[in-house]
């Protein structure tokens, strides 16, 4: 196999367990707040996208638009999103964040960049500057290839 290659499945192997290993880690945590990971990456899109309509969040989220509607109606449910009237055009709807949606994932947020935090902790400067900028533009690439 051609080094490249084999540079290619071990970055691959590195990057898959690291996400099943946050994934998991994630889900108990996130979970353990009446929330599923989707419904927090769904608060997560809202806070940083501000309100937006269920198409263009279920374009944020990579989801389609049935599934995403049935994470907005459990958060809706559970009043951490309401609907608004889209003041583009009154005729469509926008999700938006409600305080205790905003506080629910602020928290969450905030306990997740502590367990981070002390991941990194031993680590230097350097390697974790070069880890961010690897995994930034690997994020990049797979979104270009992904497309609009």
């Amino acid at each position: 196999m051609p080094a490249n290659l084999e540079r290619a499945e071990a970055l691959y192997e590195a990057v898959n367990q690291l996400i099943r290993v946050h994934q998991f880690r994630d889900r108990d945590y996130i979970c353990s707040h009446d929330v599923s990971v989707a419904q927090c990456y769904a608060l997560e899109t809202l806070i940083k996208r501000g309100p937006l309509r269920l198409q263009a969040l279920a374009d944020e989220m990579y989801l389609d638009k049935s599934t995403t509607s049935r994470v907005v109606d459990s958060l809706l449910r559970k009043e951490y999103v309401l609907k608004l009237l889209d003041p583009a055009d009154q005729r469509a709807i926008q999700l938006s964040l409600t305080p205790a949606g905003e506080a629910l994932y602020h928290t969450i947020h905030q306990d997740l960049i502590m367990e981070e935090a002390s991941l990194i902790k031993d680590l230097s400067p350097e390697v974790i500057d070069g880890t961010l900028t690897l995994i930034q533009q690997l994020t990049k690439a797979a979104r270009a290839r992904l497309g609009p």
